[in-house]
């Protein structure tokens, strides 16, 4: 019978815990014995350390020695949760490992419940940005990401008296363990300022971007191992530092408060994740935010590409960028400032490396999630780029006349730059111009794309769209999340379901078979009784582990119809109540997810769904039949203890407006039944599971297209 890996040699476990003492003593300067909690887990994750980095410099010396192909994938947000268990299942020494720690009188799990999570994303965006690493990195690709090193990632959330609170999330610290500092790769980052035109020697207008200030981008590396261990890559992120601690000119003429003001205005713009846009401030920090990301990337991606290559002209067959949604839409300006500026590149030449480099991922069908910016802040902030992306609508709209001369309608709709009373940068129209493949993320979202959001665009170049629906990484959703449930799996199927997941298919066989669904109903119970524990530690709410565990966990917002989900609760139990009827079986119903701190009606929900819950637990009529639990700060770690005990999964956003959904993906691969609408990824995953195996209701999206046109929504 076939168990997962384990390699818990006597050799293994004792080098494994003199690497920890070793930690302790030298790194932390404290005898083991003597160590605190803290300071042991940052000894096992240094131990840990020591093995990432060793993969990483033979994963970097191979690469090197090939002159492999790079991918370099630029995102806003990565969630990646915690690392130590992730790292040691996918090295393959989390058994190891564990008894180690059991012979030194340590409990792995306490362990890693003292991590904090990496709260760098808001989301399903930066979520499925930590997914692709674990992937690449598994299937052995030179895959890197590109992000900030937020030092207050996505808030903590606090729940008082049913209200929303949002406390900073302190995550980062100099001295966190799995944060490798490369101060010798710092990027020299140029903002604001203003434009001269200077004549060359042949009288040609050369533009100079002058006055500008200077920013410092220190790259910190999170290691990313592939499952085996044979590969590890990493994610680059980057900390905005001063050009100098403080301004020493300022400092001598006496203004230390000014000097000082001034540094903590640099470091500000990797302080926190999504600053308000509400004020223009806010919207300046943002923008300048988008900006440090791409232009330390671009310098980085051009440091490593001309180590090893005189010309420009093998760029695009050596570097492919990424852009994970609009924020790093200015990587199509700044490519080509950097190809024209500082490496004398024509136009035309730039241009071509620059659109054969770079590929666009669309995230959102929102109008509100879609970038724009306006003339005038980028004309403060980055004068050299608006330049640059005037020239390139200029070039672009050349394309559009000489293709349907006349269509001035279809001239204002395709620009780059929206004419009004205040001109606006479509940063999505940015990157559909600046890339050579654009792509929805589930197949519904990418028709709508086509369709609905940018159709000129898609009948100008319809090669350049397709399709790549969404994936999660199975290692961190059902090995490490669920690891009893894929230890019964591998002991029925084998355990190469861990890097190809069709091989799940093999389980289909075993659906009638009782001994196996006996097993696989004691797990889904013992996973309840976990989650039982967490919201009872959280919420002071019993719930029922024998009761259906009925779950929503999402970020919170009207299109994800958390509401709907509440209406239906007060359904049944007014029908409870009034009507005295009984549920076929007892239910529980589990929320969690963070309302953006300025989006007002989605903390009303988080409210409703609170007080709701707060009438139902207490009453005595209904309660042993029906809880709500709303558990709160959800993030990476609590979504590892919910989705594991989910017998239903609440898939119930309003059709078309979902691009895909990874939550779907995760509870449906842990055994939990969907109810959704045919939304997102959910329309393919009733083509996996068949109509038997989901249950959907709803309207479709060409159904919801129709009302609006007709007006004809009518919910009375």
């Amino acid at each position: 019978m076939k168990t997962l890996q384990r390699n818990n040699s006597k050799d293994g476990i004792r080098d494994f815990q003199k690497s920890i003492r070793y930690h302790a003593r030298y790194s932390l300067g404290r005898p083991f014995d003597e160590a605190s909690e803290d300071e042991i887990y940052k000894a096992v994750t240094l131990a840990v350390r020591e093995r990432l980095i060793d993969g990483m410099l033979e994963t970097e010396k191979r690469y090197s020695k090939h002159d492999a192909k790079r991918l370099y994938y630029l995102s806003m947000e990565f969630l990646m949760g915690r690392a130590l268990g992730n790292n040691l299942y996918n090295l393959g020494i989390f058994h190891l490992a564990k008894d180690a720690l059991i012979d030194m009188g340590l409990d792995i799990e306490e362990l890693r419940d003292t991590e904090v999570d990496a709260a760098l994303g808001n989301g399903g965006l930066g979520r499925l940005a930590a997914c692709f690493l674990d992937s690449l990195a598994t299937l052995g690709m030179p895959g890197y990401g590109y992000g900030i090193n937020y030092e207050f990632g996505i808030f903590r959330q606090e729940i008082d008296n049913g209200y929303q609170k949002e406390k900073p999330d302190h995550w980062y610290s100099e001295d966190t363990p799995w944060l490798i500092k490369r101060p010798n790769e710092a990027c020299i980052i140029p903002v604001y300022g203003r434009m001269e035109n200077i004549k060359d020697s042949s009288g040609n207008d050369n533009p100079l971007w002058m006055d500008w200030k200077i920013l410092i981008g220190v790259p910190y590396d999170v290691p990313i191992v592939g499952f085996g261990g044979k590969t590890v890559n990493y994610l680059r992120l980057f900390s905005a530092k001063s050009s100098n601690e403080f301004d020493m000119q300022i400092f001598n003429h006496g203004d230390y408060f000014k000097a000082v003001e001034q540094k903590m205005s640099s470091e500000t713009i990797s302080k926190v994740l999504y600053p308000s846009d509400s004020v223009e401030s806010g919207k300046e920090l943002r923008l300048v935010q988008e900006y440090f990301l791409v232009a330390c990337a671009v310098r980085d991606i051009m440091r490593r590409y001309l180590k090893g290559h005189d010309s420009l002209d093998t760029f695009p067959g050596k570097v492919a960028i990424q852009l994970n949604d609009t924020h790093p839409a200015l990587t199509v300006a700044e490519l080509m400032r950097t190809f024209i500026d500082e490496h004398d590149t024509p136009w035309d030449k730039a241009w071509k490396i620059t659109e054969a480099t770079l590929g666009y991922t669309n995230h959102t069908l929102l109008p509100e999630a879609l970038e724009k910016w306006s003339v005038p802040l980028l004309e403060h902030v980055l004068p050299r780029h608006l330049q640059i992306i005037y020239q390139i609508n200029e070039r672009f709209l050349d394309q559009v006349v000489s293709r349907w001369p006349g269509d001035v309608d279809r001239v204002q709709r395709m620009s780059i730059v929206e004419e009004g009373q205040t001109k606006q940068v479509r940063m999505a129209y940015l990157s559909i111009v600046g890339s050579h493949s654009v792509n929805g993320v589930a197949e519904l979202h990418s028709e709508l794309v086509k369709r609905s959001l940018v159709p000129d665009f898609y009948q100008m170049w319809p090669k350049k769209f397709n399709n790549k629906t969404n994936g999660v990484t199975q290692r961190r959703w059902l090995l490490k999340s669920n690891p009893k449930l894929s230890e019964l799996i591998t002991q029925t199927i084998g355990d190469g379901w861990i890097t190809d997941l069709d091989k799940l298919k093999q389980l289909e066989r075993y659906a009638a078979d009782e001994a196996f669904q006996n097993k696989f109903r004691k797990i889904k119970k013992d996973n309840k009784e976990q989650l039982a524990k967490v919201i009872f530690d959280t919420t002071r709410t019993e719930v029922d582990t024998n009761s259906m565990f009925d779950i929503q966990i999402k970020r919170l917002h009207e299109y994800k119809r958390q509401l709907l989900n509440v209406f239906f609760i007060i359904h049944q139990y007014l029908s409870l109540v009034e009507d005295q009827r009984k549920l076929t079986v007892p239910k529980t119903y589990v929320f969690a997810g963070k309302a953006a701190p300025g989006y007002f009606m989605a903390k009303l929900i988080i409210k409703l769904i609170c007080s709701v819950g707060e009438i139902i637990n207490k009453d005595t009529r209904v309660n042993q039949q029906m809880k709500v639990a709303f558990v709160p700060n959800y993030r990476v770690s609590l979504a590892e203890k919910i989705i594991p005990a989910a017998d239903l999964s609440e898939q119930i956003s309003t059709a078309g407006m979902e691009a895909s959904g990874t939550g779907n993906m995760k509870l449906a691969m842990n055994g939990a039944m969907t109810i959704g609408t045919l939304d997102g990824a959910n329309i393919e995953i009733l083509e996996e599971v068949g109509q038997d195996n989901i249950y959907i209701f709803g309207l479709t999206v060409e159904q919801i297209e129709e009302m609006r046109v007709n007006r004809s929504y009518n919910p009375w």
